[in-house]
């Protein structure tokens, strides 16, 4: 292999370097599960513990592990078959480029019918809510085995196939931040798929036994738990429709695949992302007409931001010559590529990141205003942002040199116009 293709060492160490990698692989399942008790407490309260805390016994369920494992087995199952379509992801350092099939539309309908022929034969979804502590940690133990598993791995492998952020050589930080870029056995990448499938298209299972489990408790579903799995499950249907996309992100092209991702997508995504349906069930909040239009015009606001924002930037660099992005202004940078300097780019940095925090918003209101703990999601995913945003500032800085600081001049604002 030759020298120009290695993965240099990494040296500049994110998430609070080793230390941050010894503590949140421990701190992130005690919150995923301390938020789910909260829920069901009564004073559903963020600076409260919910007593009584579970044991590890209560914790430990055989059958939610079997859901955990199946669930994830029968979305690798639809990942592999012949269905959808196949591309190519960005180029890697020795220029070649990797296929990935496309087909996550194809695989959350499959799976809707599969949760329904599960309830025709006898395993309603309200199981979900009555083990959703358990259905946690099963998918936290799952985590940390995979993330093991693909760590042992990446020790055999050539340089080349390391990723550029997980190449420190402490085993601590690269088995979080993940020591190989893009692990497969065969043609099945495990990173794509976990970004994709079991957690996202999971998300939704959760927020639909929660709407399960309030007809079975009161009936009807109220307006605003319809709300809330309406808002969600366009933002997912949105992702799997526009599935390509996601080759052209942070975590695919440079983020290698470790516990970081790994218990993001398996256990993060479908246990935190869904809260707000199961704080509701537990705290039901009533949504007046008005009310109810005033938030779902304000998601619409926000996914028309989000989705104009994406689409325009996946056209872009997809093709630069798209016609429909004629009339919009570029710079020239030394690697070749050019940056938007108009459009929704030229407004601030990051449009898409606006569009996602407007939805987050909107995603929460439907739980009043009278607790912190549905809009734990707002106050995380803010964080989030803002931490990605300045992940990708220095990466951008790197890569485009002065460019990306005449962009940053053209552009001062990096999410929200003339406030940050």
């Amino acid at each position: 292999m030759s020298d120009k293709y290695r993965t240099p060492k990494t040296t500049e160490l994110e998430f609070g370097g080793i230390l941050g990698a010894l503590l949140l692989p421990l701190l992130l399942p005690c919150t995923v599960l301390y938020l789910l008790h909260s829920c069901r407490s009564d004073a559903a309260s963020l600076l409260s513990l919910p007593l009584p805390l579970p044991t590890l016994a209560e914790l430990w369920d055989p059958l939610a592990l079997a859901l955990v494992l199946g669930w994830c087995g029968f979305q690798a199952l639809i990942y592999v078959m012949p269905i959808g379509t196949v591309t190519h992801g960005m180029p890697l350092r020795d220029g070649t480029r990797l296929s990935y099939r496309i087909n996550g539309v194809h695989a959350l309908v499959l799976s809707a019918l599969g949760v329904a022929a599960l309830g025709l034969c006898g395993l309603p979804l309200s199981l979900l809510h009555q083990r959703i502590v358990q259905l946690a940690a099963a998918a936290t133990l799952a985590s940390f085995t995979l993330s093991l598993a693909l760590y042992a791995r990446s020790l055999c492998l050539p340089s080349a196939a390391l990723a550029p952020r997980g190449n420190s050589g402490n085993p601590v930080y690269d088995f979080f931040i993940g020591h190989e870029l893009n692990p497969r056995v065969g043609t099945f990448d495990l990173k794509y798929f976990c970004e994709l499938r079991p957690g996202l298209i999971g998300w939704l299972v959760v927020d639909a036994a929660m709407l399960w489990r309030e007809c079975e408790l009161r009936g009807s579903p109220s307006l605003s738990m319809m709300l809330i799995c309406s808002f969600q499950f366009l933002y997912v249907f949105d992702a799997l429709w526009h599935e390509e996309a996601v080759l052209t992100t942070m975590d695919i092209v440079h983020d290698g695949f470790g516990f970081m991702l790994v218990f993001g997508d398996l256990t993060w995504v479908p246990f935190t992302y869904s809260l707000q349906t199961h704080f509701l069930l537990h705290h039901p909040h009533t949504l007046t007409v008005p009310m109810a239009i005033a938030i779902t015009s304000l998601n619409g606001l926000g996914y028309f931001i989000f989705r104009s924002a994406n689409s325009q930037k996946n056209r872009f660099r997809r093709n630069p010559t798209d016609p429909r992005l004629a009339g919009l202004e570029t710079i020239a940078t030394a690697t070749g590529r050019r940056l938007l300097v108009s459009g929704w780019w030229g407004m601030v940095r990051h449009p898409n990141y606006l569009g996602d925090l407007v939805m987050a918003l909107a995603w929460s209101l439907p739980c009043g205003l009278g607790h912190v703990l549905p809009y734990f999601y707002v106050l995380y995913f803010t964080a989030l942002l803002v931490h990605r945003q300045s992940r990708d500032q220095g990466l951008c800085r790197s890569k485009y040199g002065s460019a990306w600081d005449t962009y940053c001049q053209r552009v001062p604002y990096r999410i929200l116009p003339y406030v940050y």
